[in-house]
């Protein structure tokens, strides 16, 4: 009798959502997704957007890879007459981890959307330029094709903003941006924005205090739900949407040992919300930080968009040769090793390559891991192409859990 009795006050216990609340806070992130197979009451409780926003309080948000895009500049915004890509490529090249990442690539979803442009928490962005796009959410499964722009922009580049509301909602917006053929000096830019809000396009015009020119046919670094564009002459486009005004601002790429002379450039998100911005070529790579600086401090690099002072700061600083030395067991890499980008909201890792090999760099133990995917790596121009991360929040969803 006892027994029972201690088994009907626990179970009584478990079945209390508020005291659930508080028992399922502790339970560490590489378990808790698993406990949505519990019980109902579980996986509405876990999957509940009040419960969400303590445990990513207290615990943070981690992210699982699947796989790596793979987009070819050569056919993203070609002419009629240009290069065409070969019928055995398919035209979002995506190379697999893990099976969820096989799945996604033999499920079709990927077939007749166009070329890979950006994506952020789940949101694939791709289409045609420069009035066919798509956007598919991989937790729900659906594809959405915006309606046709207003503006025909003949070069541009584009941004992915996505937001989580507490409903459970997944609200995004599509920028595109307009680039200037012809290298003037300018203080103004066209932008279109699309918002699945309002499911229109609105035209605006960005202006700015210095002259400065959009780097074509790349997409934005989008931190804290500001837009981070590269910019030609060395420089960053900074834009924040939610301000309501129409400015951006304009700064200068930090300079170290690598000099001008640097091959791939690469923005990121840190773990605590900041800027990073990598550069490498043959010798290494440099990792910098946009910091906040303090308030008693009058020197500004940029303060026009988000009112807020800040300077570069160098964080790390790695020579490849140096580290190939540390790696003797790895026979597999090449003299030419590339940086090509980070993880989301990680401060520590990088995915670096060498000759058709992928590997995941820890910048504080300077060792390295090879990346197994499943694809055409060997046969992939890494010149003309841009090599993407394709991340998926490790956080369960009603939707799909169901």
């Amino acid at each position: 009798m006892e027994r029972m009795k201690r088994i009907s006050v626990n179970g009584g216990a478990l079945n209390c959502d508020d005291i659930l609340h508080e028992i399922l806070l502790r339970i560490p992130p590489s378990v808790i997704s698993k406990l949505i197979v519990v019980s109902k009451i579980w996986l509405r409780v876990i999957c509940s957007p009040s419960f969400r926003q303590g445990y990513l309080r207290q615990w943070g948000l981690s992210f699982r890879l699947l796989g790596f895009f793979v987009c070819n500049f050569l056919y993203l915004g070609r002419p009629r007459d240009g290069y065409r890509r070969p019928r055995w490529e398919p035209p979002l090249p995506f190379l697999s981890t893990c099976r969820e990442g096989d799945d996604l690539k033999h499920s079709g979803i990927l077939k007749h959307r166009g070329y890979f442009i950006d994506s952020s928490k789940g949101i694939i962005l791709s289409g045609l330029h420069p009035k066919t796009y798509y956007v598919y959410n991989t937790l729900t499964k659906q594809t959405y094709q915006l309606p046709e722009p207003q503006q025909f922009y003949k070069v541009l580049c584009m941004a992915l903003i996505v937001e989580d509301f507490l409903h459970g909602d997944t609200c995004y917006k599509v920028i595109r941006a307009r680039c200037e053929c012809k290298l003037k000096e300018r203080n103004t830019v066209s932008i279109e924005t699309y918002s699945s809000k309002t499911g229109k396009w609105k035209q605006s015009t960005l202006m700015c205090s210095t002259s400065f020119a959009l780097r074509p046919r790349t997409a934005a670094m989008v931190v804290g739900g500001v837009v981070h564009w590269f910019a030609i002459w060395g420089k960053l486009a900074i834009y924040d949407p939610r301000l309501g005004d129409r400015y951006v601002a304009s700064i200068k790429l930090p300079t170290g040992v690598l000099t001008h002379e640097h091959e791939e450039s690469v923005l990121g998100e840190s773990s605590d919300g900041l800027l990073m911005y990598g550069q490498s070529n043959n010798i290494g790579v440099e990792i910098w930080m946009l910091e906040k600086e303090p308030e008693d401090n009058n020197s500004s690099i940029y303060c026009i968009c988000t009112r807020l002072k800040y300077k570069w700061v160098l964080r790390w600083r790695l020579n490849f040769k140096v580290l190939w030395k540390q790696m003797p067991s790895l026979s597999t890499h090449s003299k030419e090793t590339q940086l090509l980008s980070f993880l989301p909201q990680n401060s520590t890792s990088i995915f670096i390559r060498s000759g058709w090999n992928i590997f995941l760099c820890d910048l504080v133990t300077k060792t390295v891991e090879i990346v197994n995917y499943q694809g055409r790596g060997g046969s992939i121009s890494w010149e003309s192409s841009k090599i993407v991360p394709y991340f998926l929040p490790s956080w369960p969803q009603a939707s799909c859990a169901s």
